[in-house]
């Protein structure tokens, strides 16, 4: 049982000194390399899109306002007119 223990623990340091040496190798950098450019390319595109839709979102609250607005200036309008013809009619009486 000690033995197998012990060839156990010597198997995996020679795979992890493999291991290193392989990730640590120019051919595992180049492959590094494209995937952090591939990364890269992704974030770009994303805050791209972000912005996009950040200014699309400000146009659509702007134009909100402006129509809560001129709904808000026609019905004092309307209250205005209103009152109008409640002292016209009173007057009449």
């Amino acid at each position: 049982m000690g033995w197998l223990r012990t060839r156990f623990i010597a198997y995996g340091f020679l795979l992890g000194t493999a291991g290193v040496k392989i990730l640590t190798s120019d051919d595992a950098k180049k492959v590094y390399t494209h995937c952090t450019a591939a990364v890269l390319r992704g974030v770009d595109d994303v805050t791209k899109t972000y912005n996009e839709l950040k200014e699309n979102c400000e146009d659509i609250a702007a134009e909100a306002k402006q129509i809560n607005e001129k709904r808000l200036a026609e019905k004092e309008a309307k209250m205005i007119e209103d009152a109008k013809a409640v002292l016209a009619a009173a007057n009449e009486k």
